[in-house]
């Protein structure tokens, strides 16, 4: 009986990693986990790819449509919920599957929460007053002089990340980064990780699908979506789940504050500038292995590498 072990099916925006997830799902006896953080919310459906009932129904996944978009979805909610779902798939004498693009999640899992020191309301204000002076491009540009690798991991347009990395090094004196390969707040893990990378060698590609699976999107619904979201008086853009990619925009599109077609292109422009941030988080694991998602034979690898695991 091998040990055991979960696999971590990782990989950019819009490479296919679901649809790889299920079939394996039919083949093997895995159960699914999503590590995505906005297909926790329920009503985030379209703009999320989230499964199709259908699909579910095929394919269970685990960790999605647990919270209200009201609601706040932490990365230590996530460890431990995941880390209670594969204890339970485990139980049963199964492989949890974990499939998604929310690196921060996989990070968290396998490292542990970062210890940090706690908010600062004065920084905080103090910050706050420099942005609405200097907007808060200029502050990610001064986070990257600080943090690099931390600038690299955060959107331009993220205040509630830019505003916590800032206040940490005025905190600290030491990046956000720096401080997150200090303490952590987990056991050793009971299990052993396997990381499989799903990702178009061909980036050109990779745009290509973005581009159309948003377009799709479109066709499907995904602004009557929007639409339901943004009549309810309890959401607003200050909420985690209303900044994901693609709600964002469309939100601000209902506000008035661009054209449809401007809309379209400031969401596929956003969702590259994602799959990008994605790419510089998965080249972090060295010890994974990388698959090229438009191989035609990119399933039958993942099958035999599954065989070689559970035998």
């Amino acid at each position: 009986m091998p040990a055991p072990f979960i696999l971590c099916l990782m990989g950019p925006t819009a490479c296919g990693k679901t649809a790889l997830a299920v079939e394996l799902v039919q083949r093997f006896p895995c159960e699914i986990i999503s590590v995505d953080s906005a297909m926790v919310y329920r009503g985030l459906d379209l703009g999320t790819a989230k499964p199709t009932p259908d699909i579910l129904r095929l394919a269970p996944h685990r960790l999605i449509d647990i919270r209200d978009p009201a609601e706040i979805y932490s990365a230590g909610d996530f460890q431990a919920d995941a880390l209670r779902e594969i204890k339970d798939i485990h139980a049963q004498g199964k492989i949890p599957l974990l499939v998604g693009g929310t690196m921060l999640y996989f990070h968290v899992l396998q490292y542990g929460l970062d210890t940090l020191p706690e908010q600062d309301p004065m920084i905080r204000e103090q910050i706050q007053e420099e942005a609405e002076q200097d907007g808060w491009l200029a502050l990610h540009e001064k986070l990257q002089s600080l943090d690099p690798d931390a600038a690299a991991r955060i959107h331009p347009n993220d205040a509630q990340r830019i505003q916590r990395a800032l206040e940490v090094y005025t905190l600290t004196g030491k990046p956000l980064t720096a401080q997150q390969m200090q303490g952590k707040t987990r056991a050793p893990l009971p299990f052993a990780l396997r990381q499989l990378i799903l990702c178009p060698q061909d980036r050109t590609r990779l745009h290509e699908r973005i581009e159309q699976r948003f377009l799709t999107m479109l066709e499907q619904g995904f602004m009557e979506e929007v639409r339901h979201l943004y009549e309810r008086p309890d959401l607003s853009l200050e909420k985690p789940a209303l900044r994901s990619v693609g709600y964002r925009q469309a939100w601000e599109y209902f506000e008035g504050k661009f054209s449809f077609e401007e809309m379209k292109e400031k969401t596929v422009i956003a969702t590259r500038q994602l799959a990008k941030r994605q790419i510089t988080w998965l080249r972090r694991w060295q010890e994974a292995t990388w698959l090229d998602s438009e191989e035609p034979g990119v399933q039958k690898h993942v099958e035999n590498y599954l065989k070689q695991m559970i035998t």
